[in-house]
């Protein structure tokens, strides 16, 4: 049996991990929303920087996951993890910015056009953590916890021990960030299923 035994959210001023805010935007700061929690991570990974919104929100929220269960790495190989994310807007937060950078500023931006895939973000999680198992990020019409629920068994029953899923709807200025953790080789958390997932994500 599965079961969801981590989970977090992230929206435009508030963070939370199993329910608990860990975090609130600080309005005053002039650092970006992500930036805030990046620092109050304590991380050391310059790259970060250079990331668009969409890859900063699941590069955080699986950072969150991780310090809510620092046994995820070393409890599992380095392919029994995979990734399984959605949203309902792909890339359009940085397709706009990089329009913008060749339509306004006249100066196309290399460094947005990298990040004009949505699955660029299952990359730089799996770089920053050598995890090498299944990935898989979906463009849907809206949130649809059965997916999560048919495709994470999918991943479960092939190979996978763990899944960590996810929603990042970044469009814009609108965070929506919905991550989760799915293990079968535990004896806490609730089961993982659609009633379950609908509960946890709160939308």
């Amino acid at each position: 049996m599965s079961f969801i035994t981590v989970y977090c959210h992230i929206d435009e001023n508030s963070c939370s991990v199993n329910g608990e805010t860990v975090l609130q935007k600080n309005e005053e700061s002039s650092d970006s929303w992500f930036k805030q929690l990046y620092k109050d991570l304590a991380i050391e990974y310059p790259k970060f920087y250079k990331m668009d919104m969409l890859s900063q929100a699941g590069f955080i929220g699986s950072e969150l996951i991780k310090r809510a269960n620092p046994d995820l790495i070393s409890n599992y190989n380095d392919d029994e993890i995979a990734l399984l994310f959605a949203n309902s807007e792909s890339s359009a937060d940085t397709d706009i910015r990089f329009k913008e950078s060749y339509l306004d500023k006249k100066t196309p931006s290399p460094s947005l056009f990298v990040y004009t895939l949505p699955n660029i973000v299952l990359g730089e999680i799996a770089i920053r953590n050598k995890w090498f198992g299944e990935n898989m990020f979906a463009v849907l019409p809206k949130f649809t916890p059965d997916f999560f629920v048919q495709y994470g068994m999918v991943l479960l029953t092939t190979g996978s021990k763990a899944v960590l899923a996810g929603w990042l709807g970044i469009l814009e200025g609108r965070v929506e960030v919905f991550l989760f953790l799915v293990e079968t080789e535990s004896n806490k958390g609730e089961p993982f299923d659609i009633e379950n997932i609908i509960k946890y994500a709160g939308f």
